[in-house]
């Protein structure tokens, strides 16, 4: 029986999840704080203090905070996705921070359109964090964004750890959940995340740590600028999902000419490994 359960949950049919609807809704928590936040994440991935007379291309902006914490440290912006509400989202973002800024060009846009992707040029920095596993086709998606990368240019990534099983069962939770009632996702994500939590507390307690999750969740805001609750969402419905071993990034990279320069992995769990290369040779 669990088996030709296991079954149909990897088979069922499910459509794309509608990334730029949960941005919406964190928009509401965006505040100067949070930029700031998003603009310590890219120091440390670049390695510099500020993006004064460097291009800066957001490929899969979603909510656009970090296109607005480039354009605060002085880079010239270019951001697109192909999600029409995520798209908004950062024209949301340009009108509350940087109403009439030139220099930040938000547009809706494929990293899988050839067409679209040979018309853009090449960027000193090119950012992607948790989009090209969600593209449909990870490995042409990564192929397209190392083309966009100027001579001595930076590629930021970040993609989804394989963990083998586990990444399988993901998969399939991920595909329930986006072939679901709207009715039953909130409760799906609800018990996801409890259950999370809980076995986060229970490790926190057998280390003699305070148990309660407030100190972890005001270090995941400092880390990015991001919200627990829709980093959760995102989790549970971000569907289509791919993963990769650090590795094989790093050897598809650098077969490429690039050279990695920062790297944060999660070791044997979920999330996404952490990548910055520098493009030295064509």
């Amino acid at each position: 029986m669990t088996g030709r359960l296991w079954e149909a949950l990897c088979n069922v049919s499910a459509e794309r999840f509608e990334f730029g609807k949960n941005w919406r809704r964190f928009l509401d928590l965006v505040d100067n704080d949070r930029v700031e936040f998003a603009a310590a994440s890219l120091r440390r991935m670049l390695d510099c203090d500020d993006l004064h007379g460097r291009t800066f291309l957001d490929v899969g902006c979603g909510s656009g905070l970090f296109s607005l914490a480039a354009r605060e440290l002085g880079a010239t912006v270019r951001s697109f996705d192909f999600d029409e509400q995520s798209v908004a989202c950062a024209e949301e973002l340009k009108r509350r921070f940087r109403p009439g800024d030139d220099d930040w060009r938000i547009e809706r846009g494929s990293i899988l359109d050839d067409a679209y992707i040979g018309a853009l040029g090449r960027y000193d920095i090119v950012y992607s964090w948790g989009v090209l596993h969600h593209t449909g086709a990870m490995w042409d998606a990564m192929e397209r964004v190392t083309r966009l990368v100027g001579d001595e240019g930076q590629l930021c990534i970040s993609i989804y750890n394989d963990q083998g099983g586990a990444s399988r069962r993901w998969r399939a939770v991920k595909r329930l959940y986006n072939a679901s009632p709207k009715a039953v996702r909130f409760p799906l994500v609800l018990a996801i995340g409890a259950m999370h939590e809980f076995r986060a507390c229970c490790v926190r307690a057998i280390r003699f740590q305070n148990p309660l999750p407030f100190a972890d969740w005001a270090r995941k805001k400092q880390d990015r600028g991001m919200s627990p609750w829709h980093d959760i969402v995102d989790w549970v419905g971000g569907y289509p999902f791919e993963v990769a071993k650090p590795e094989d990034v790093f050897n598809f990279c650098t077969k490429r000419g690039f050279q990695l320069s920062y790297l944060t992995t999660q070791g044997c769990g979920y999330g996404c490994n952490e990548f910055t290369f520098k493009k030295v040779g064509d």
